[in-house]
This record gives C-alpha cells, sequence and structure tokens, in this order.
C-alpha cells in the first residue's frame, strides 16, 4: 500500500521507513531539510521537504503522494537528554501539526490515519500498569503539562474525525539507535559521573520500548486493529531503581546515588514526580489485536544489547 510518514528521519521514523520498504509498501517521508532528503531516498522513499505547519504546503506533499495510510511521527525533541527538559516545538507538531495532517489526510482521500502519542500518561493513582481505558493525568500548569494537553489534542483529533479510521499508538520510553539512551549519549556520560541519582525510592514504573519494535507495531497498525488507542510498551515495566541501576552496571559506571524526594523537586518537580509515581502501561490490547509482539520484550535484555561495548 501507499504510506505517508510524517518525520520520516526522526528516532522512530528511520527505522519505520526501512521496515515498510522492506515489506513492499510504497513510502513518502517527510523531513524539514533538503539535506535529509537523501537518507530517505536512500533507504528506498520518496522524500517530500515540507514543514507540517505549514497546512498548505502539507497538503500538496500529501496529496501528491495519494497514501492509503498516514502516520505522524512528527517531534522537536532535544537531541540529548536533560533533568529539565525543552520539548522545543513538539507541542505544536502534535496539535497543530496533526490537526493539518488529518486534514490533509482526509482531502487525499486515505482511510487511516497512525499517530504517535505518548504511554506515560496515566493518573498516578491505583494499580502500578495501567491499559488504555485508565484515567489519563489532569494537565497542570508547566512546560510537561502543555506538552500533555497537545499530546491529548492530537490523540481526540485523530480519533475522533469523521471519514477517517484514527489510530493512536502510545509509545512507551524510547530507547536504540538516535535515542537519548543509546551509547555515547549525553545520558550515558551523566551516568558516569552518577549525575542520574535515584530519587526517594525510585517506584516510579517506566515502560520502555525499542525503536525497532515501536516501528513495528507502527507496520502492524497500518492494517491490523479497529480505530482506537493501543500501548506500545514491553513486557516488563521499569522501576525507576531498577533501569538506573541496570543501566549504569552496563557501561561499567559506579552505582546511581540516591537523593531525597525534596531535592529532586527543587530541580525539577516533573522528573521528581515520575520517579517515584509513574505508573507503567500494559501492551495486552496490541498483543492482542494488531497480532504485534516485541522482539525486546524485556527492557533488561534489550539495553544491555544496546549499550554492550563494541
Amino acid at each position: 500500500m501507499r504510506v505517508f510518514v510524517a518525520g520520516a528521519t526522526g528516532a522512530i521514523g528511520r527505522p519505520l521507513v526501512r521496515q515498510l520498504v522492506e515489506v513492499g509498501h510504497e513510502v513518502t517521508g517527510t523531513t524539514r531539510s533538503e539535506a535529509r532528503a537523501e537518507e530517505i531516498r536512500a533507504a528506498g522513499a520518496t522524500p517530500a521537504v515540507c514543514d507540517a505547519l505549514d497546512a498548505g504546503a502539507l497538503r500538496a506533499a500529501v496529496e501528491a503522494a495519494q497514501p492509503d495510510v498516514v502516520v505522524h511521527e512528527l517531534t522537536d525533541l532535544p537531541a540529548e537528554w536533560s533533568m529539565r527538559t525543552s520539548y522545543g516545538s513538539t507541542g505544536r507538531l502534535r496539535s497543530e501539526g496533526g490537526r493539518n495532517l488529518v486534514e490533509a489526510a482526509k482531502a487525499a482521500g486515505a482511510r487511516r490515519v497512525v499517530a504517535q502519542s505518548i504511554a506515560f500518561v496515566y493518573e498516578p493513582a491505583g494499580g502500578p500498569v495501567k491499559d488504555e481505558e485508565a484515567p489519563t493525568m489532569t494537565p497542570g500548569s508547566g512546560a510537561f503539562a502543555e506538552a500533555l494537553e497537545r499530546t491529548f489534542e492530537l490523540e481526540r483529533v485523530v480519533t475522533g474525525t469523521n471519514g477517517i479510521e484514527g489510530i493512536v499508538l502510545r509509545y512507551g520510553f524510547f530507547y536504540g539507535p538516535g535515542t537519548w539512551y543509546a551509547p555515547g549519549t549525553k545520558l550515558t556520560e551523566q551516568v558516569r559521573r552518577r549525575r542520574v541519582p535515584i530519587v526517594g525510592e525510585g517506584g516510579g514504573l517506566f515502560s520502555f520500548i525499542h525503536v525497532d519494535d515501536a516501528a513495528s507495531a507502527t507496520v502492524a497498525a497500518l492494517d491490523h486493529g479497529a480505530p482506537g488507542i493501543y500501548n506500545i510498551v514491553d513486557d516488563d515495566p521499569a522501576s525507576m531503581r531498577d533501569w538506573v541501576s541496570l543501566y549504569a552496571e552496563a557501561i561499567g559506571a559506579p552505582p546511581p546515588r540516591r537523593v531525597p524526594l525534596w531535592l529532586a523537586k527543587l530541580l525539577s518537580s516533573t522528573n521528581a514526580g515520575m520517579a517515584t509515581a509513574l505508573r507503567g502501561a500494559s501492551n495486552a490490547k496490541a498483543r492482542r489485536e494488531l497480532g504485534w509482539e516485541p522482539r525486546h520484550p524485556s527492557w533488561r535484555d534489550g539495553f544491555r544489547a544496546v549499550l554492550a561495548p563494541g
């Protein structure tokens, strides 16, 4: 089938385009940079140089591609991890860019839109692992709250537009090539210097997903599953104390320090809250309805494979 991938050169866009081409789909992928268009061509896809915030240019690109399915993988996150994360224009790309993309998909006659969302959105109350029916966080104030609200806006547009089969994929924390968790990144350096501490008891649960597994779930969502929301995560939600400790061990770093919650809140209340209260996500629905399963069912083996020397 013909597939239009908005955000084809990002951490998930690259493996997604590769996998789509490998199974025989005709792929058009966007980039905002002419310099990166060659990367898309080299992967066997057709590049479309445009900005998703330019509704007219995006619509022209989608109509030229005449896709059966449109995929939203647009983000503008910083290249490196930070304790004070900046979300760049990711919020606008999810809300305004997402609306532009859905409208363009509908105008071009696409039958389905598959959109990137996040799995770390569930209300930190009740049980430790949440399915897609669980209540989500209520956005408060600050950068993360704004990013959260814009993410929910994207979800509403994708699943609520008449004439489009809307699929939302709530991905877990990405790891693997091109992510913050890859070898040689700022996160690696900070873990080596013991600057990524375990906060309080470190009981917050992080659901991870290797970018190749996120891509394979997205391929499955092209023609499997009823419209709706799916968690795309591995089988093994990780407590903050466990994943930071194993990450340090895998790169040969000293064990992480521990800091009290009150101190961590001075630096970043959002990160401190995640470290202690975040809920994990269940992938049961995606396994059942998309016919998908991760090649890396646990971040434990996945981290060791990604971070292994050499």
